[in-house]
């Protein structure tokens, strides 16, 4: 019998979760979503992980963000679904801040991870005004 699980998050871009997941090397396929909460929205699409079970993961759009749907007895991935999360979110804040510093003119020169497991990012803007 399967028990979903939904996890709140706080990740609220398709896009920039979709480079969070790519970075992370999780593949993702786009599925529409059968009812539309706003049919101008762009994010009318669930994010599936497909796994070995046939049990897949879903980033489900709830109409304020993507809820996490998992079962968690078929859960198949190398690490708990709290480490997964959190390795997911870590990537999407590091997306934000890059997407958005690109919207007003930085851009960035230099992302590391450290031994530490955080991350740094190094950005830049020239003044055009000098």
């Amino acid at each position: 019998m399967s028990h979903f699980t939904n996890i709140k998050t706080t990740f609220q871009n398709l896009s920039y979760l979709e480079n969070a997941l790519n970075k992370l090397n999780i593949k993702t396929i786009r599925q529409e979503q059968n009812v539309y909460l706003n049919s101008n929205d762009s994010n009318n699409f669930n994010l599936v992980i497909n796994q070995s079970n046939n049990c897949d993961i879903q980033f489900c759009w709830n109409g304020h963000e993507y809820e996490l749907k998992v079962d968690r007895s078929f859960w198949e991935q190398p690490y708990t679904v709290e480490s997964f999360v959190d390795k997911i979110s870590q990537q999407y804040a590091g997306e934000v801040i890059i997407g958005e510093s690109q919207k007003i003119g930085f851009q960035p020169i230099k992302y590391r991870t450290n031994l530490d497991g955080s991350n740094t990012i190094i950005l830049q803007r020239w003044n055009e005004n000098n």
